[in-house]
This record gives structure tokens, sequence and C-alpha cells, in this order.
């Protein structure tokens, strides 16, 4: 019995496997936005790249519709070799690029304005502060009011602005999470400020954006929104639990190391992020908690 199968293209065979690592790994990022910032911040991609096209599409079939009319078959096209000037063309040759400034320097001005990064977001629930600093090659998280600390994992709660306190301890770096909005740089000896909000919960990716080194591929976190009820049980869990942050722990966690694992601190020296800031990290130790014996992750 013959068989019906068509034999396999062998060149469509490999444009499919080519093209299967591309869709695995496809995520739209800011493109899908989970907080007020980024979808402002998606809206404001999507109009000017609108404008934009508003010239380039013109102008793409202008050229062609140009070089059709003006080939060297066509009897009615005119050659005009005194031809110098014609006001009409003036007119649209700079009005056009005017009017596209006018429009996107608009949409710059304001969104600059409205979604200045440390203007605190409207809204009726009080916003929880994280203290972001950026290390060799991992990330630190203070959480100053529950008075614990994360490296290689931000959780925030859905809903709910979260101001952020930004700084390097070690070169410049960039702070950012696509689906929340706006990147921000973190420096040393300086603090910068941020706000942001998620309304979606579900687990997304943080990364460093600003080339730091050798470790800088393994520089990125996981970013965790949990309803406000999940996340004040993992802030009371995870207070007293596992080891204290206190200036011994954080010079060992300060050495250069690249793709750590998520790390939960029971207990975080007072002070620690300021101390930073200024370059002098403490030095006393919390102490001693009975439940420090097993670090929790």
């Amino acid at each position: 019995m013959r068989s019906r199968l068509r034999p396999v293209n062998p060149v469509r065979a490999t444009l499919l496997v080519g093209l299967l690592p591309l869709l695995a790994g496809c995520d739209r990022g800011i493109l899908d936005p989970v907080g007020p910032v980024g979808a402002a911040e998606k809206t404001i991609l999507i109009n000017s790249t609108a404008i934009m096209l508003a010239i380039i599409i013109p102008t793409m079939i202008a050229t062609v519709a140009f070089a059709w009319w003006f080939r060297r078959g066509n009897p009615k096209a005119e050659y005009r070799p005194d031809w110098e000037y014609s006001g009409a063309v003036e007119l649209v040759v700079w009005s056009i690029p005017a009017l596209t400034i006018m429009l996107l320097g608009g949409i710059t001005w304001i969104g600059s304005h409205d979604l200045e990064p440390s203007k605190p977001l409207v809204s009726q629930k009080p916003p929880v502060n994280v203290e972001v600093v950026s290390l060799d090659w991992k990330w630190l998280f203070i959480y100053p009011d529950q008075g614990i600390a994360t490296v290689n994992q931000l959780v925030v709660p859905q809903g709910t602005p979260v101001n952020y306190r930004l700084t390097s301890a070690t070169v410049w770096n960039v702070f950012f999470v696509p689906q929340f909005g706006t990147m921000i740089y973190t420096m040393p000896r300086m603090t910068t400020r941020l706000n942001l909000q998620a309304d979606r919960p579900g687990a997304y990716v943080g990364q460093s954006a600003h080339f730091s080194g050798d470790g800088f591929p393994g520089m990125r976190f996981k970013a965790e929104v949990l309803p406000p009820d999940q996340f004040a049980m993992w802030a009371q869990g995870a207070r007293g639990q596992g080891a204290a942050l206190d200036g011994k722990t954080y010079a060992e966690l300060s050495k250069p190391s690249s793709y750590v694992k998520p790390t939960t601190y029971g207990a975080v020296a007072p002070g620690l992020f300021d101390a930073i800031v200024a370059g002098k990290a403490p030095t006393q130790q919390l102490p001693h908690n009975p439940q420090a014996e097993s670090p929790a992750g």
C-alpha cells in the first residue's frame, strides 16, 4: 500500500526549526504592561510610532511613485531643467516635519511631567517602601517597614504603589522590570527615586539594563506580584526567619558573584541603605536569632 504522506520540504523544515526557539521565547515585555506607569508608557510609544509612520509611509510611497513616473519610458513625464522654486513644495517640505516635531515634542513634554519617576502615584492605599541596591552582580531589596530583605527576588503587593529608593554599591547600573515600566539608573553615593504599581498578580522578569562587567548576564531577578493579603503573609513569615543582614553578612554578600539564587533575610541592620549610600556599610551585628540557622530562600 502506497503511503499518501507528502515528502517533507527540507527548506521549510529548516525554517520551522529555526523559528521555534524565537516563538518559544516570545515575550511582549513593555507591550504587555501590568500597571498604570507601564500602560502610559505603552500609549506614548504607540502614539509616537504612529506619528512618525505618518511621514515614513507617504515618503516611501512617494519615492516609488516618483521613480515610476519619471522612468525613461514615460513620455508624459516633463523634464524642466530650469525649474528651481515652488512655494507649494516648500510648504509641504517644511510644514510636515515641523508639525511632526511639534506633536512629538508635545507628547514628550506631557509624558515627562506626568510620568516623573519621583512623583508619587495617586492611590487611596499607602505605598510600600522598598530600598534597592545594585551589587556585582545581583540585586538587594530592603523592606525597611517590614524589617526584611531579599536578594534577586522583588515581592510587591497587587494594586499598591511602591516607593523605591535606589542606589549602587559598585558601578552605575539600571533597574528595569519591563512590564512595570520606567527603567532608572542606580548610581554610587547617590539616591534615585521611582514610583511604580503592578495591578496583575504573577511573576515577571527584572533585569539590569546597563552593562556592568563579566557577571552582567546573570544579573536578573524575579519580580513577584501578590494579592495584598498574601504579601502581608509573606512579609510576616519572612520576618525573623533565616539569616540576618548585618554588616558582616553584607560584607560577604557584596563580594562579586553572578547567577545568585533568591535569598531572604529575616532581619536587617538599621540604616543599612543609608550607610551603603554613604559608602560606610555598618559593622555591627544584629542580636543572635535561634531561627537563623536555616536560611530561607
